[in-house]
């Protein structure tokens, strides 16, 4: 990942929502790299999505997704003629981004957490905790940490911009760490940790 050591707070209020083109849901894009990538160009791109409608995913040729439900009972969804059954929330699913995927709903419409990437130029980790857990971003890594069930509390620790104080974050609101830096986060709800760095030979 290219640029400074900085931590960044993502407010959920701020994002806008860009509706599909099948009208069947909304995404809210938390973050992406490179800043103001589009949905061609980006190097890795975490959003929030509302799915309204059955209907098929838009393939991406090249990217990796992992996707987990946060609101809803959940998707069958079929990848590449296998069904994936997705009705376990806070559980991360991978799957190929430019396989043919279709979904149908279980019970209504759900609100997914999504990560991509391309596979050829970014690793993503994708974890969802709860409790405190210490992290630490690497020189050259962007941790990203979203608030999925419930609040959440970030603890500066050490690093270039580090918070004065704990940073409280509400529902699906997002820190985003940039470069080498450490700190704590503590949840009694469910918080999704991604890692994200260069693929080595980049």
């Amino acid at each position: 990942m290219t640029g400074g050591d900085e931590v960044r707070i993502l407010r959920a209020g701020d994002r806008a929502a860009v509706a599909w083109k099948n009208g069947g849901g909304v995404t809210r894009e938390i973050a992406a790299w490179p800043e103001g990538a589009g949905m061609t160009d980006f190097g890795w791109r975490v959003s929030l999505a509302e799915v309204a409608a059955d209907g098929p995913f838009s393939a991406f040729p090249g990217v990796d997704r992992t996707l987990t439900l946060a609101e809803g009972a959940g998707m069958d969804l079929t990848v590449a003629g296998a069904r994936r059954l997705v009705d376990e929330r806070y559980a991360p699913q991978d799957f190929p981004g430019d396989a043919p995927t279709e979904c149908r709903l279980l019970d209504g419409p759900v609100v997914n957490f999504n990560v991509m990437y391309r596979r050829n130029r970014v690793d993503a980790q994708t974890a969802v905790v709860r409790g405190a857990l210490a992290l630490t971003a690497a020189p050259g890594e962007t941790l990203l940490v979203v608030a999925l069930g419930g609040p959440a509390e970030l603890e500066g620790g050490t690093g270039a911009g580090a918070a004065a104080g704990p940073v409280a974050l509400g529902p699906y609101d997002a820190v985003r760490i940039t470069g080498a830096h450490t700190c704590r986060l503590r949840t009694q709800g469910r918080a999704a940790v991604v890692r994200l760095a260069d693929r080595p030979g980049r």
